[in-house]
């Protein structure tokens, strides 16, 4: 059986201050490094819920919630 791959998914347009040149279209193998790139992005419009996709199966593993995001400033 194949290693699992996991992508970040979001309804906004995903960005990253802390990450530079992130490709969000990425697949990972790694479901910690995913969960770890999703959980320091940020959507356009803020207040999107960013998430990480295992994608043999669809199963959400992570999501972020909007009140969080809505919650969040960037300087």
């Amino acid at each position: 059986m194949s290693t699992p791959k996991y992508k970040i998914e979001s309804s906004g347009t995903l960005a990253s201050n802390l990450l530079l040149a992130i490709n969000f279209d990425h697949l990972y193998d790694n479901s910690s490094l995913a969960v770890a790139i999703a959980a320091k992005s940020i959507t356009l419009p803020v207040q999107k819920e960013v998430r990480v996709v295992r994608v043999h199966d669809g199963e959400v593993i992570f999501r972020t919630k909007v009140a969080d995001a809505a919650n969040t400033h960037f300087s």
